[in-house]
């Protein structure tokens, strides 16, 4: 029983994980997590510059 209850926790964050990326991609976010993810791709974002 232990097993079947950690199974579907495992498979409710997976699901919520993916229903977070797939709302982000199509607002057109480019770069998921990115501090400035609303302009990564569409203008010039240094978020990923190396220091």
């Amino acid at each position: 029983m232990t097993d079947i209850i950690v199974g579907l926790i495992v498979l409710v964050v997976v699901g919520a994980a993916l229903l977070y990326i797939r709302n982000e991609k199509k607002k057109g976010n480019a770069c998921i997590g990115c501090s400035c993810a609303s302009t990564c791709g569409k203008s010039k974002c240094d978020c990923h510059t190396e220091l």
